[in-house]
């Protein structure tokens, strides 16, 4: 429950402060916050220019800036919401248009004929079908490509579809090779989100020997905190969020937005397994990604412990689905530069008012 309706990224800091001391230690044993202020002086022959692109000069000669680090996973972030008004290339962008004028070129829009299927054959899913993907990440590296090909025109029961029939290619997969078990669900919407192709379609892909890095390093960082803490990870990081109202669970599924996001109106799900929960809160976060927040490009993973035994631990690791906006894709300037590659992401949106528009759509 949230310490009071209109908390905003800005007050985390005295929010943290005024948890009961229980709460506020967990928070203090997965996150660092701090603060700092950016000031400038500008010529007066700027103040014209300011004042039009900020609506103010006030709000830019001092600048209040949030830094929120995980330190379980050191992942960082900095808040400063003048950045959302900062000067950005656009270039108009008609998405029926562009899918219109794809469709002599577009290779998925017959995918019987003109993509290749993998050694055990195609899965028939009611809205999809799988595609062996031709310049592969993997050994094992399928397309779901769906038969509708706005990739934003999606369906509760389309969704289900999708990731049921990934699912079940992830099934022959692990079949024709039991060492491949390692298992990851994608979806990169839009180039923004670096998807090649317009026609809406997601990936999927089972690894052998060890998981894919970024969910190998989440699962050491989270057997290192296990064994310092006596606590799963992944539920005192749910624990710590929903303290300060960022969290909420619905049907077995839990809710995050996210504290320290990868760029902007990031959320995580945790689930037991694939469930119709989990697909049903997918669903109903990308239909308020779409239809409350405007966002049209985005990525969406999904993760699972190995599918069979392993030498390494994966006790009390859930299923995790992370989802982010990827920004406006008519826009020229790309939302990833130096800063997320190598420091932290720098991030406008504000995970509280996330948190209640998460709230509010999925009825929580």
């Amino acid at each position: 429950m949230a310490i009071q309706q209109d908390l905003s990224i800005m007050q985390l800091e005295d929010a943290v402060d005024a948890l009961p001391h229980e709460q506020h230690a967990r928070f203090e044993r997965i996150f660092h916050v701090s603060s700092t202020y950016g000031r400038l002086v500008p010529p007066e022959e700027m103040r014209p220019w300011i004042e039009k692109q900020f609506g103010a000069i006030e709000p830019t000669l001092e600048q209040r800036i949030i830094k929120v680090t995980n330190v379980v996973t050191l992942e960082g972030v900095l808040f400063n919401w003048l950045r959302s008004s900062r000067p950005i290339w656009r270039q108009d962008m008609d998405l029926d248009a562009e899918l219109e004028r794809a469709d002599g070129a577009d290779p998925l829009r017959d995918p019987a004929t003109m993509t290749p299927e993998d050694l055990f054959g195609r899965v028939q899913g009611k809205y999809c079908v799988t595609a062996s993907n031709i310049a592969k990440f993997d050994g094992f590296h399928g397309l779901v490509v769906f038969n509708e090909k706005h990739p934003l025109r999606f369906t509760r029961e389309m969704i289900h579809d999708y990731i049921d029939t990934a699912g079940k290619w992830g099934d022959l997969a692990n079949a024709s090779d039991p060492e491949a078990k390692y298992y990851m669900f994608l979806w990169n919407c839009l180039w923004r989100a670096g998807a090649s192709l317009l026609h809406g379609h997601a990936q999927m892909i089972m690894g052998r020997g060890i998981h894919y890095a970024a969910v190998e390093y989440l699962r050491r960082c989270a057997a290192v905190y296990q064994a310092h803490h006596r606590a799963n990870y992944f539920h005192d990081l749910f624990l710590a969020h929903e303290s300060l109202g960022c969290a909420f669970e619905k049907d077995g599924t839990r809710v995050i937005a996210n504290l320290a996001p990868k760029k902007e109106n990031e959320v995580l799900l945790f689930a037991p397994v694939v469930s119709d929960s989990l697909k049903d809160r997918i669903y109903e976060v990308l239909a308020c990604f779409r239809d409350r927040l405007d966002v049209s490009s985005f990525n969406l993973v999904l993760y699972t412990p190995p599918w069979s035994g392993t030498p390494e631990e994966w006790r009390g690791f859930p299923v995790v689905v992370r989802i982010v906006d990827r920004g406006d894709p008519s826009s020229r300037t790309a939302d990833f530069g130096a800063m997320e590659l190598y420091a932290a992401s720098v991030v406008s949106s504000d995970p509280f008012a996330l948190a209640r528009t998460l709230r509010d759509s999925l009825g929580a």
